[in-house]
């Protein structure tokens, strides 16, 4: 009977509508806060998780999961270092390929970039570039034929498309009577990939690995073999023990060694967004405090009739600590929904706001992206909804205790 009429008495108050629903609209006001702080701390958060994985599967896309190098640069005996990293448990692919930097020239343009001379049959079973092509396929790339294919930022700088020509200088050179000449190759543009990531996009030409070797006199050598793993955040395990199993005297690296610095400046990030957004979500909840401390303030008599019709000081705690809770409650609910709910569409909303106000967000030459992703984690969801329903909690204290230290001798002295 206790618990049923302080529920009733503690949401009638929140619909009070005593002096033309000022409680009630205070009430809907701290909620209103509470809400828009929970959502953005959920957009923020999505947007960051999604940045990271959009970054990771891009990332992972154009480069392997992990390379076995010879240390002088080149990987002799390459084939019998492949046959062992089939062997390996967790190694799905492994295939050979050549790196290397060059100059490329079209006319009165040059950009320097960085070379890759692959197999596109083993190719296409390592990553998922060659999905990414357009304007021509991977398997263009035969041996002998001298056709590249660029990043599609680098072929815009450089000003060609599919079937123009651009030259390639090597950096090494050959000795003539005039001196030291860079070695240079006509080569065919056969089509441009698109992987997203800036970086690749404007640094990345792939050619044949045959001619690429041909091109820096190579022989039989490559420069290393790539592992495709059936799972990437066990790279660096696993190539460093295939290393070993090999006998050593190689170098290794992986996906996450590489591009170490990107995910550990979205982990600081994230947390430092996290605390900081929090602070948003704190002030919205102790804005319940004033709330219930007003409610309090214009309850003073019904507290009063309440303690001599035999309630208890105990009984008025929980009577308005409910309220806040309520409301806690109700503002971190409607707050998770809002937050999933923009999280889920804000590329949409993004995309329309640019085309209205004809702005862009993200320079994909900054940001190595020129959409927003966002990726809901309910691992977030409930850690953000628990930290503010405990905010709300606390924060319903001192105005539950305050109003259950109220005397009626006090209260209805002037009544």
């Amino acid at each position: 009977m206790a618990s049923s009429y302080e529920w009733l008495i503690g949401t009638r108050y929140l619909r009070s509508a005593h002096r033309r629903g000022f409680v009630s609209f205070v009430a809907l006001i701290s909620v209103a806060g509470l809400m828009l702080g929970v959502a953005v701390l959920i957009v923020v958060l999505s947007v960051m998780n999604g940045f990271e994985r959009e970054l990771r599967s891009r990332i992972l896309s154009v480069t392997s999961h992990a390379t076995l190098m010879g240390l002088e640069g080149t990987l002799p005996d390459w084939r019998a270092a492949r046959a062992v990293a089939l062997r390996t448990p967790g190694v799905l692919q492994a295939v050979p390929y050549v790196e290397a930097q060059a100059m490329l020239a079209n006319g009165p343009r040059v950009l320097g970039t960085a070379v890759r001379g692959v197999d596109p049959a083993e190719e296409r079973k390592a990553v998922g570039l060659a999905g990414r092509i357009s304007g021509g396929k991977l398997e263009d790339l035969v041996p002998g034929s001298w056709r590249v294919i660029l990043g599609s930022a680098l072929a815009d700088e450089l000003g060609v498309r599919q079937g123009d020509s651009v030259v390639l200088i090597a950096p090494e050179g050959a000795a003539t009577p005039d001196g030291i000449v860079p070695r240079m190759r006509r080569l065919t543009v056969a089509g441009t990939f698109e992987s997203g990531m800036y970086e690749f996009d404007r640094g990345l030409a792939l050619l044949n690995m045959a001619d690429a070797a041909r091109i820096y006199r190579l022989g039989d050598r490559v420069t290393g073999v790539r592992l495709a793993l059936e799972d990437p955040f066990q790279a660096p395990d696993i190539v460093r023990n295939l290393a070993l199993e090999l006998g050593g005297g190689f170098y290794v690296s992986d996906w996450t060694r590489n591009h170490a610095n990107f995910f550990r400046s979205i982990e600081l990030t994230k947390s430092l967004m996290f605390v900081i957004l929090l602070m948003i979500v704190g002030v919205a909840a102790f804005n319940i405090v004033a709330t219930l401390v007003m409610i309090v303030k214009d309850k003073q008599q019904d507290i009063a009739i309440l303690r001599t019709l035999g309630a208890c000081p105990r009984n008025i705690l929980a009577t308005f600590a409910l309220q806040g809770t309520l409301i806690g409650l109700a503002g971190t609910l409607a707050g998770a929904a809002l937050g999933i709910l923009l999280s889920r569409n804000l590329q949409s909303i993004v995309h329309g706001i640019e085309r209205t106000f004809r702005v862009q967000f993200l320079d994909a030459k900054v940001y190595f992206m020129s959409d927003l992703p966002a990726y809901v984690e309910w691992r977030d969801v409930v850690q953000i909804c628990g930290v503010a329903f405990l905010l709300c909690a606390f924060a319903t204290l001192y105005p539950a205790w305050r109003a259950a230290r109220t005397q009626p001798a006090e209260a209805l002295r002037h009544d």
